[in-house]
């Protein structure tokens, strides 16, 4: 993988996998999502990874006018990397996904490397009584849903992140994902060097393990040598163990209400800048490492700037 002497902690601020209901502190407004990103970056994340919500039930959206209130929010406030999401909702076309990259021009945005079953209906078990009808129907639908990211998707969007000079982040749910990327790259699709978020515990994809984060690794290392870097996604209770194994190994992590809710056993993480925190502590003291700043991030990975996006 690419040296790389510092750490980049992205913070994936409300995503759309949880619903109100399963926690207080879900940011759901494009305010609250806005103000949340800013606190972690406050609290030490170069990429805030931005989703966004209907403003009255907190049901994930692809609104263009509120992922833009959300990023120009961001910028003027702080130096933080935006990073939309092009996987939005699963159940969302990718025609709809992918329509933040034309209208925002962001520096970077998430490009998915492949479809999954993305099971959310066990979620449902956990509570009686939603706040709102929408959330059970949600998770139950998944049941049946697969989140669609084929060769011909990949084919149609990625001369659009080219167009807009948007770098893609790589999401890579399984091991074949990466053989994916490779391929893309081969046929000159995708530029090196690619930056890789291996996305693990989610229903559908790879385990959130040591050791399948040190075969992601292994494979992505014979497929890219040293033109790649990584970052890593522990679903849940994994999200700090895996983290903290990604930075100890020279890769970068990501966490925030997105892909867990809890700071820690039995306690629900109040902010993201919680997450945040208690990632650039252990970042600190398990690894040695210390956290890379959004310029460092920029000229690591090749990103234009802020002063060249839509926002």
């Amino acid at each position: 993988m690419r040296d790389f002497e510092k750490t980049i902690i992205s913070c994936a601020v409300t995503g759309a996998i949880h619903t109100p209901t399963m926690s207080p502190h879900l940011p759901i407004t494009a305010e609250e999502i806005a103000a949340e990103a800013i606190a972690a970056a406050e609290a030490g994340a170069s990429i805030v990874h931005i989703h966004v919500r209907d403003e009255e039930t907190g049901e994930p959206v692809t609104d263009l006018d509120l992922f833009r209130q959300v990023a120009e929010t961001v910028e003027a406030e702080c130096d933080a990397i935006v990073q939309p999401t092009t996987g939005g909702n699963p159940t969302m076309p990718v025609e709809e996904r992918i329509s933040v990259v034309p209208a925002l021009e962001p520096e970077m945005a998430s490009c998915n490397m492949g479809s999954i079953n993305f099971g959310l209906y066990q979620m449902a078990d956990a509570f009686d009584e939603f706040e709102y009808d929408w959330e059970p129907e949600h998770l139950e639908a998944s049941r049946d849903n697969v989140f669609r990211n084929t060769f011909e998707d990949l084919e149609s969007i990625l001369p659009i992140f080219d167009e807009h000079g948007t770098v893609p982040e790589l999401e890579v749910y399984d091991v074949g994902h990466l053989y994916n990327a490779k391929h893309l790259v081969d046929r000159g699709l995708l530029s090196t060097p690619l930056h890789i978020q291996f996305v693990m515990g989610i229903h559908g994809g790879i385990g959130a393990s040591a050791k399948n984060l040190s075969h992601l690794v292994d494979i992505a290392d014979d497929l890219f040598g040293d033109d790649y870097s990584f970052s890593a996604i522990g679903a849940g209770r994994k999200e700090f163990p895996l983290g903290t194994q990604a930075v100890s190994m020279g890769g970068h992590a990501r966490v925030g209400l997105e892909d867990n809710l809890f700071l820690e056993r039995g306690r629900l993480a109040e902010s993201n800048a919680e997450l945040v925190e208690k990632m650039v502590r252990l970042t600190r003291e398990v690894a040695g490492r210390e956290i890379a700043t959004p310029d460092e991030v920029r000229e690591f990975l090749g990103l234009k700037g802020q002063s060249e996006t839509a926002v």
